[in-house]
């Protein structure tokens, strides 16, 4: 059949139609049926041409299939597949990310918040004279006898990647009776429910620092940590660091090693030296060399050729020294202009939305993966551990986090940490999961080997989550690492914090 005679069947059909003639059906341009024919509209109602079994055109009506209040163009993009589904809604890790909130909004009912250098932190205090009300009579009697000769000092928990207060809320409790003391966790930034800034353009009100300390680097972990045992009125406290937090509470310590009593480390990720250092041969060795120079120098003093081959030998050794020294200064030129670079991919839409995607999808499973029983973990510990990505600008914070251990210069002006273990002089107790698949067991023990005089305790079928896998163990631990470091000392058992 010709176009021509394609046109005319059209308009003998749709001669029936009850519409006025300046509303005859009109072809749709460039628009088309599945089978090829022109799609046409005639008021509120399709019609659409297809073709039977006997090669005729036969009309079909539209109009029941489409709901009574849509437009012919709109329904006419149905047929043609052109309707748009509703987004989806982004979720991250099970977390509805379309709908983020204020972290104060996000707060448990024992939460606080206090400003510390332009930044909103979130933390949680429990003091055991608050918790004896809460006691039976006899008990509230046994608890403060038992004060008396306990540690006496405030505790600091300082949480790991990832995790937030929320990780010690087993522990608080009973810590804070086992010290006799306050027990405080407060949320790392980039972590929990600690606002989130802009380090670029941060500059904490009344500061006259040219260059502001990085909210998201370990020195300001480290500022806060002392910032803490001042807000407690107290000269020292004792320090509990979970896997990266072990490191603030190392850094803290050699910041300021008057202000930290004992130490609590627990499946801490800080990389043990692999052998110890002999400085007993490396002594007797630089000595047996130069009694060889000075015997060496003294045999060719006397000899012209030998002092022409020392001179040489001095020269080459400070051309060799001058090329090392400008291919280092070049080393640090590429490694930093790399870590510009790097740190401006991260900070950029792809870096953020990478982020994102590791978040969403390793997150929960390494989580589950740190628990020896995966089971205990129930949806109230998810709720809990992924409550943080329901606040505003968390994967920008997590972001600055990374550019920020990138980027450390501070860590970098000091001597390795490795290096300084060895002068560690306060109790440190180390605890550990036999189970552990996140930090190894066996560097726990070399870290023990390492620091002087520190504690080594090993949970069985345990994880890296002891403190919340095996909380009354991990009390339990604690309490005599306490008793046998502060139980001799009744100067030390007087110092009650108020």
């Amino acid at each position: 059949m010709s176009i021509c005679g394609v046109y005319r069947q059209q308009l003998v059909l749709f001669g029936s139609c009850c519409c006025p003639p300046q509303q005859l059906p009109k072809l749709l341009p460039n628009r088309k049926t599945p089978h090829g024919l022109p799609l046409q509209t005639c008021g509120k109602s399709q019609l659409a041409l297809i073709h039977d079994a006997s090669s005729k055109f036969v009309p079909r009506a539209t109009a029941s299939a489409a709901s009574s209040s849509s437009s012919p163009t709109e329904y006419s993009e149905q047929l043609l597949g052109g309707v748009k589904p509703k987004p989806k809604k982004q979720r991250i890790a099970g977390i509805d990310q379309d709908d983020l909130q204020d972290p104060k909004l996000l707060a448990d009912p024992e939460s606080c918040f206090c400003e510390f250098k332009g930044v909103q932190i979130h933390y949680k205090i429990f003091d055991a004279e608050s918790l004896a009300p809460n006691l039976s009579e006899e008990a509230a009697t046994t608890q403060v006898s038992d004060t008396t000769e306990r540690a006496g000092f405030p505790m600091i928990l300082l949480h790991g990647f990832g995790a937030s207060v929320f990780s010690w809320n087993r522990v608080m409790k009973p810590l804070a009776q086992v010290t006799g003391s306050k027990v405080l966790a407060f949320d790392r930034p980039a972590f929990g429910l600690t606002s989130w800034v802009d380090p670029t353009n941060h500059s904490p009100a009344g500061s006259a620092d040219a260059r502001p300390l990085n909210p998201y680097s370990t020195m300001f972990s480290v500022m806060a940590s002392l910032y803490f045992i001042d807000f407690l009125a107290s000269e020292k406290a004792i320090l509990v660091g979970h896997s990266a937090g072990s490191l603030v509470a190392v850094d803290t310590y050699f910041e300021a090693p008057e202000r930290v009593a004992a130490m609590v480390l627990v499946a801490p990720a800080i990389l043990a030296p692999l052998l110890k250092q002999d400085f007993s041969k490396d002594n007797q060795r630089g000595k047996n060399n130069k009694k060889q120079e000075e015997h060496s120098n003294s045999d060719g003093h006397w000899n012209p050729i030998l002092r022409i081959f020392s001179m040489l030998s001095k020269l080459t050794k400070h051309i060799a020294q001058a090329i090392m020294n400008m291919l280092k200064g070049m080393g640090d030129m590429i490694n930093y202009v790399y870590k510009k670079a790097l740190s401006a991919l991260l900070r950029s839409a792809i870096g953020v939305m990478l982020v994102r995607m590791i978040i969403d999808k390793f997150g929960i499973a390494v989580f589950r993966n740190s628990w020896y029983d995966s089971n205990q973990v129930t949806d109230y510990v998810l709720q809990g551990y992924t409550k943080p990505l329901r606040v505003k600008g968390w994967d920008k914070a997590l972001v600055e986090y990374t550019v920020a251990m990138l980027s450390d210069s501070s860590s970098q002006s000091k001597p390795q940490l490795s290096k300084r273990l060895g002068e560690i002089s306060c109790p440190v107790l180390i605890v550990t999961g036999d189970s552990d698949r996140l930090v190894p067991p066996w560097n726990s023990k070399r870290l023990s080997q390492v620091i002087p005089g520190s504690h080594l305790e090993v949970i069985k079928n345990c994880g890296h989550l002891p403190h919340e896998e095996k909380t009354e163990e991990f009390v339990s631990i604690v309490e005599k690492f306490l008793q046998r470091t502060f139980g001799a000392s009744q100067e030390q058992r007087l110092q009650v914090v108020t």
